[in-house]
């Protein structure tokens, strides 16, 4: 994470002193500038040209959304959100995230330094995520909405973070009403969940729920897993149940991409297809290896950075990420 230089963006002198400092003690973290709104901001991305920017949510003049918005259609940079409501799952939060930030953060609720404490580590983490990030414009081709299918009886497994927001809103938006029964783990913040799953019903057509213990996946409807002390997995396929599972966090998750997969891959073997849009290996991709030996179907980030790669056994093919929609209705289609 050497040389990663972050621009902090705050109405507040208070909350940019607070970031700056959090920031400054992640080793390789350079504080290159701060900002007190969007104007100020603009000259400062031209002069110091940061790696990563941190930016208000709630701001006075242009608000930081409408000025994520610019940005991600301008100058895509990673972005990270602070916001006073963020912890309360607000629906701004996925906004900023739908628009292509790669995480929120809840601002301390005073102004204390040991207030951002619990969070320098999960930061860190994002900013060298941030490093990586491959990010396009928003004018960039978006998938077309797949005509309805003739579904073969597979179940669709999807998994990623906050910083995979925008692709799960652009892979859903392409989807039919009568989508296979798809399930997904996202890692995102207490109370966001709920959010995720109203915006998602809005823009897209499948019926989008939070899965609850005990509910058996059906046919056009989406089920996220809840945030909380519990796993997300599947007991068995076909006529299969989603349960909850009060475990220990795998891979420092929970809910756990991998222990999904997982489930999956032992109950459904063939008939599984997992999405994995998280690029690494912290979660999900054990769940995926597991999935693809026994038998079943994983798309998972390229290794050249560019799209998808999707493995059955010991063949793999390319997939563009303009053409994940197609190539995931392909798996679950006769």
């Amino acid at each position: 994470m050497a040389g990663t230089k972050v621009l902090v963006v705050d109405d507040s002198l208070t909350m940019r002193a607070l970031i700056s400092g959090a920031l400054e003690r992640i080793p390789g973290v350079e504080v290159v500038g701060m900002a007190d709104g969007a104007a100020e901001a603009r000259g400062l991305v031209e002069s110091t040209r940061p790696d990563v920017m941190t930016l208000d949510v709630e701001m006075p003049g242009m608000s930081g959304l409408d000025y994520l918005a610019e940005i991600m259609d301008t100058k895509p940079m990673p972005v990270i959100m602070f916001s006073t409501r963020t912890q309360d799952g607000a629906a701004e939060s996925i906004e900023a995230l739908r628009l292509g930030a790669i995480d929120c953060f809840p601002k301390p609720r005073v102004a204390a330094p040991a207030e951002l404490d619990a969070i320098i580590a999960k930061l860190a983490k994002r900013l060298k995520a941030a490093k990586k990030a491959d990010l396009k414009p928003k004018s960039a081709p978006k998938s077309a909405k797949s005509p309805p299918i003739d579904w073969n009886g597979r179940l669709l497994l999807v998994g990623g973070d906050a910083s995979n927001t925008k692709a799960i809103f652009d892979l859903f938006a392409g989807f039919p009403a009568n989508c296979p029964p798809t399930v997904v783990v996202q890692h995102l913040g207490p109370g966001m969940v709920e959010s995720m799953a109203e915006k998602l019903a809005e823009q897209c057509a499948p019926k989008v729920v939070v899965a609850a213990d005990g509910m058996k996946p059906e046919q056009g409807t989406i089920y996220l897993a809840p945030h909380g002390d519990a796993h997300l997995v599947i007991d068995s396929w076909p006529n299969g149940t989603l349960r909850l599972l009060p475990k220990d966090p795998v891979a420092g998750e929970r809910p756990s991409i991998s222990l999904l997969f997982a489930s999956a891959a032992k109950a459904a073997a063939a008939n599984a297809v997992g999405v994995l849009l998280l690029d690494g290996n912290e979660d999900g991709a054990g769940g995926l290896r597991a999935m693809n030996a026994a038998g079943g179907y994983a798309f998972a980030p390229a290794e050249s950075g560019g799209g998808y790669t999707l493995t059955r056994g010991m063949v793999s093919q390319p997939v563009a990420s303009d053409a994940l929609v197609a190539g995931v209705m392909k798996m679950c289609a006769k």
